[in-house]
């Protein structure tokens, strides 16, 4: 069996790579390994997902896995991702699941676990659970009559996420000045964000909010924010905000429509912490992806950047390994560790409305603070992307480009976690530059895509 987890969960096409069956013997190996890990007799696994079509099938197929084992199944509904994080940690739970493939079309889902401290699981634990998928020691234990699990509905889960929240907002001020838009994605805050937004005073008009199984992501959400930048120049709103399918991530769109993305955010919140003394580490932890426009803002006050790996539960390793408070990604996954244990796209946003409230500023004044340094990436679309990484043609085009790029450059070249995929990133002052490092290693993974059946787009 080759490796399941990728950098954000199993995913796949549902009912294809994803099945029910695979879910059902995700639910019994993740609840048998997580139940080893927790001193709790009758271990208790909270469930959530977002609004794709699929996540029903699938939620039903990994409950009976949970239940099989003797696990009980918390039930929590269409929540955001971070709720789960969440509530898992607010009841005691095992561990926490959730059905979602993020920001990914609606042909794909996705299983990810948390653990019972609300953090997504570390590498081993995956590979345990996948040793037990493999080898089914679950079948080790496999209860009759009263031991079976149960199955409970959570009912007041989503207001006690909204409850959580509402508590991080650190002003005595609401927010009946700021005019919003807020695009749900149709996505896991389709409910949750417009209850927020609105609790707290803001005039919110709310796009991306009528869900029906197959429109999550579709041309709307973090990943398109068209719609959105125009709806805020329509309405002349200070801000517009986009979640992704499961909420754990959020862009803004400033009042002039201009996209503020997760790099961008976390220079505001973080020169923001730092002027007012609470920013201890001064560090930010952001991912080989991010901008060298972040450090140059940081830099200048005096606030350092621990880089690591893509995915937000690398950035928490690194945040946690440090002592960091603040730690992201440029698409929007950004860590408050003081409040939250994973990313969370509503979190991030009511934090970035606290520092426009308190500075009386705009956004575009606040974004200006970080000048964007032009980034090229390009994805290759490879079945065999480690293969193609190893050839010694595509290694000494890469050790060229560095070459080329020099101190004041960036190049990232890695698989993506979560596709079939070789992403290419450059990043510098010279823009031609760019286009020619990126070129040359294109060409060379281009004339061995027919030998490794592979495309490129």
């Amino acid at each position: 069996m080759g490796k399941l987890f990728g950098t954000d969960g199993v995913r796949g096409i549902a009912n294809a790579d994803l099945n029910a069956e695979l879910a059902f013997r995700l639910g019994m190996a993740g609840s048998y390994v997580l139940a080893q890990h927790n001193s709790s007799s009758r271990p208790r696994i909270l469930v959530g997902k977002d609004t794709r079509i699929s996540g029903d099938m699938l939620e039903a197929a990994l409950v009976a896995g949970i239940c099989a084992t003797g696990s009980d199944a918390l039930l929590a509904g269409i929540v955001p991702t971070p709720a789960v994080a969440f509530l898992t940690l607010k009841y005691g739970a095992s561990c926490g699941i959730v059905i979602s493939a993020s920001h990914n079309p609606v042909e794909d889902n996705g299983i990810k676990f948390f653990g019972s401290n609300g953090y997504k699981l570390l590498d081993e634990i995956e590979d345990e659970i996948e040793e037990v998928l493999e080898k089914q020691h679950y079948l080790k234990r496999m209860p009759v009559g009263g031991d079976v699990g149960r199955v409970y509905h959570l009912e007041d889960g989503l207001n006690n996420y909204l409850k959580h929240l509402r508590d991080c907002y650190t002003l005595d001020q609401d927010l009946k000045n700021i005019r919003m838009v807020v695009d749900c994605a149709n996505g896991a805050a389709y409910a949750a964000a417009p209850m927020l937004w609105e609790e707290l005073g803001a005039r919110v008009i709310t796009i991306g909010n009528k869900p029906n199984g197959l429109n999550i992501n579709d041309r709307c959400g973090s990943t398109h924010t068209d719609y959105l930048r125009r709806t805020v120049l329509e309405n002349k709103a200070d801000i517009g905000i986009a979640y992704d399918g499961d909420a754990d991530r959020c862009i803004a769109v400033d009042e002039c429509g201009q996209e503020i993305d997760g790099d961008q955010i976390m220079c505001i919140t973080a020169l923001d912490m730092q002027r007012r003394g609470l920013l201890h580490p001064s560090e930010v932890v952001a991912t080989v992806m991010s901008n060298i426009g972040l450090n140059i803002a940081l830099r200048r006050e005096n606030i350092g950047v621990s880089s690591c790996k893509v995915g937000d539960r690398y950035v928490l390793e690194k945040m946690l390994q440090n002592g960091a408070i603040l730690g992201g990604e440029q698409s929007g996954h950004i860590i408050f560790k003081e409040h939250a244990t994973s990313g969370d796209g509503l979190l991030t946003s009511l934090k970035l409305l606290e520092v426009m409230q308190r500075t009386s500023l705009p956004l575009s004044r606040l974004a200006a603070e970080m000048e964007k340094q032009p980034q090229l990436l390009v994805n290759i679309k490879l079945e065999n992307v480690e293969q193609v990484m190893a050839h010694e043609s595509v290694v000494e085009s890469i050790a060229r480009a560095q070459q080329k790029l020099g101190e004041w450059g960036k190049l990232v070249v890695r698989p993506s976690g979560t596709e079939p995929l070789l992403r290419i990133m450059a990043q510098g002052p010279d823009q031609y530059l760019l286009k020619e490092v990126i070129e040359d290693i294109k060409s060379q993974v281009e004339q061995l895509a027919e030998k490794y059946s592979g495309s490129y787009v």
